[in-house]
């Protein structure tokens, strides 16, 4: 039984954080925080799931220390104990607008950019890493993997995200703080690292020095010929696999170009603001710049009733793929990244389609509708991809729609998981998920700034 909070707590709502002994971490600033803007949320298990979830990156998932004088955070997913590049950088998001002035949050957010660093330097093409750099992978899907696998790494899928996020926290802690300690020589290092990589997968002059193959089950786990289905070279990136870990089928990911597109520009921002660029500033503005190119000859494409969008992925021959997972980069999910304008009509087209039947990983059922993925199967919806809705929604019904099936698709745990069965939410996967906890709460923070109003009422 965890801890009450008095701006949240009541008899049929005990809090489910841990006891205050058992926290990992603990932010001054998070907790008055907390207790503010509980305070404004009128429907009390709302209330109650941002006391739980607000806190949780906090609460249980990470490890701080010191390496060479300096501060070390390895953040965990929650249930899988190993660091994400893409889930760690997430986790923090929701505490961005507090660490210019909460020197433990500093800490927190420049001990994430060193150790992102360093794993980048294991191995950039690796998608999660060991807390101890000279360990083999615990996790069992990966003990036999047909790829070069490092100390330090837990999984090698290469996902192009994976080195997007670590640019964007960068630019994110850079652009809230001005504080240029964490941006060193290794960092740097990373950095160029990161490009020449993005660089390899454009696929110029071959496949490149990665490749990934699996015997599992189900064929989104592998990699055809550990590379992928054929692609025609046109200076997008080639990902192997997706944000949710599923492998592509065709390798030029979209929402994964775009992101990566906007992210070197910040990497490149980041760079010359604080004085690392050794070339940085010139080769992330060149690739993006090609990036950008190539989406707009290759990025889009018409469905059956003509309407233009953005595919989710192609290859270069011509073939296009539309569909939407709710794993973030999404089509439905670029307004949030910063990727394109909200008001974009592209876009605006794009995500009605993906909120639609158009997209086979939409789904509809007595508890509610969203977007789900292969990862999990069919007829299974992510919260996730409600929460990136109302984030990214100016309309007042979609957000209270959106509220209300996040409050009453949480099993009762008071937490969000990875996805909930359409028509019965007691059938859940992943009861400790940090990343989909700290966004719901990120959720509710932007109401609280944005739409104070509707957080007063009850649903």
């Amino acid at each position: 039984m965890g801890i009450a909070t008095p701006a949240f707590a009541a008899p049929a709502f005990p809090s489910k954080r841990p006891a205050p002994a058992d926290r990992r971490f603990t932010s001054p600033a998070v907790e008055r925080d907390l207790t503010r803007v509980a305070k404004q949320i009128g429907d009390p298990k709302l209330r109650w799931m941002f006391g739980n979830c607000y806190p949780n990156t906090l609460d249980t998932t990470v490890r701080m220390s010191t390496i060479d004088g300096k501060p070390d955070a390895f953040v965990i997913t929650g249930d899988i104990p190993c660091l994400w590049l893409r889930d760690s950088s997430a986790q923090l998001k929701p505490y961005l607008h507090l660490v210019k002035t909460a020197p433990e949050l500093r800490r927190l957010f420049t001990g994430l950019i060193a150790r992102q660093a360093r794993c980048i330097l294991i191995d950039s093409y690796a998608n999660a890493f060991m807390e101890d750099p000279t360990a083999k992978s615990n996790l069992e899907w990966s003990l036999h993997d047909d790829t070069v696998m490092k100390p330090g790494v837990a999984e090698r899928k290469w996902e192009v995200d994976s080195l997007c996020y670590p640019m964007r926290l960068a630019h994110q802690y850079w652009r809230a703080t001005g504080d240029k300690t964490p941006f060193d020589a290794t960092w740097a290092a990373a950095a160029k690292r990161s490009i020449a990589t993005f660089r390899e997968q454009q696929r110029m002059d071959g496949h490149g020095p990665y490749s990934f193959r699996r015997s599992a089950p189900q064929p989104t786990e592998t990699l055809l010929w550990g590379y992928g289905n054929p692609t025609r070279p046109n200076g997008l990136i080639h990902s192997g696999f997706r944000p949710s870990d599923d492998s592509c089928t065709y390798p030029m990911l979209i929402p994964s170009n775009l992101f990566a597109m906007t992210a070197l520009r910040e990497l490149a921002t980041v760079a010359q603001e604080t004085g690392n660029d050794g070339g940085i500033v010139r080769d992330a503005t060149q690739l993006a710049l090609e990036i950008e190119s190539a989406l707009g000859r290759f990025g889009t494409m018409r469905l059956r009733d003509g309407r233009e969008v953005w595919a989710y992925e192609v290859d270069g021959f011509g073939n296009a793929l539309f569909m939407d997972d709710a794993n973030v980069p999404s089509l439905s999910g670029l307004a949030y990244l910063g990727c394109v304008d909200p008001a974009d009509p592209l876009w605006q087209r794009t995500r009605d389609a993906c909120w639609s039947d158009t997209n086979p990983w939409f789904f509809k059922g007595t508890a509610g509708e969203g977007i789900g993925g292969p990862h999990v199967g069919e007829g299974q919806i992510w919260p996730m991809s409600l929460t990136i809705r109302a984030l990214t929604s100016t309309d007042d019904a979609t957000i209270r729609a959106c509220l209300k099936t996040l409050r009453d698709t949480d099993g009762g745990t008071g937490f969000i998981h990875e996805s909930f069965d359409r028509n019965d939410p007691a059938k859940f996967t992943r009861s400790w998920f940090a990343w989909a906890n700290g966004l719901f709460a990120e959720l509710i923070l932007h109401l609280a700034k944005t739409k104070p109003a509707i957080l007063k009422e009850t649903f």
